[in-house]
């Protein structure tokens, strides 16, 4: 039994403008769920879901705007030489990005927020994203990296690469498409995430069976006032919210 994750779900005011954004970003696509409150964005060509390669975006219309405090997951975007960066900031821009401040200091990589001032980062070329896509990872900023390790190691099929005092990094077993990334930080979580991870079960598993076991692992069960969903929405160790989403 094992969970996989396939999209990143990002909160929004205009979810259909968010997600043209981000759908340009990443060179991807943007369809709207259909209920007017939901935008999906995955790559172009992609009509099995969920898609065998990415872990895509979906963004939710809410009815609260950002707080300025600086979200606990964001994307890192990939890219392949000096050139390529530069124009993807500045196309980044042109698209309505805006530069941001999280404290980063001198570092090769742009960090940038996007129209609804989600942050995100512009990466310098990394020989380990070559082949990532678009997406060259999802960070999460936690205060025990070992122990988001051993949780989201257990929670997942994903492959552990590294894990140290700073830093713990998985990836699909097939070895494709972007990383998870959990990042130690000084600070700790103050409000609700704005993005988290959406898990599905593998066809034929039980999804109550599912979120049983993660339970068992110490995810704690959360209410946002979702009322009767066909998902199930959980918190990790330290916080982080995520949803346990039912196979279709």
């Amino acid at each position: 039994m094992a969970l996989r994750p396939v999209q990143v779900n990002i909160k929004a005011l205009d979810d259909s403008a968010v997600g043209r954004f981000w759908a340009e970003a990443l060179g991807w696509i943007a369809a709207g769920g259909g209920s007017g409150v939901t935008t999906y964005v995955g790559p172009v060509g992609g009509d099995v879901w969920p898609d065998p390669v990415a872990v895509c975006v979906d963004i939710v219309t809410v009815p609260e705007a950002k707080t300025p405090t600086k979200n606990r997951v964001h994307l890192d975007l990939a890219t392949t030489s000096p050139a390529h960066q530069a124009e993807l900031v500045a196309r980044l821009q042109a698209l309505g990005a805006t530069p941001a401040d999280v404290g980063q200091g001198e570092v090769p990589w742009t960090v940038l927020a996007d129209p609804e001032g989600n942050e995100f980062c512009v990466l310098e070329p990394r020989e380990i994203y070559r082949d990532t896509g678009p997406i060259a990872a999802v960070v999460v900023d936690c205060v025990d990296p070992r122990a988001m390790a051993r949780f989201w190691g257990e929670a997942m099929d994903w492959t552990l690469h590294e894990v140290t005092d700073d830093q713990a990094v998985l990836r699909s077993a097939k070895g494709v498409g972007p990383y998870l990334e959990f990042l130690r930080t000084p600070d700790v979580k103050t409000v609700p995430d704005r993005v988290h991870l959406d898990l599905l079960p593998y066809p034929g598993d039980d999804k109550a069976a599912e979120v049983a076991r993660l339970r068992a692992l110490g995810a704690t069960d959360l209410d946002l006032g979702q009322g009767d969903v066909p998902w199930t929405c959980l918190t990790d160790p330290e916080g982080h919210e995520f949803c346990v989403l039912a196979p279709s």
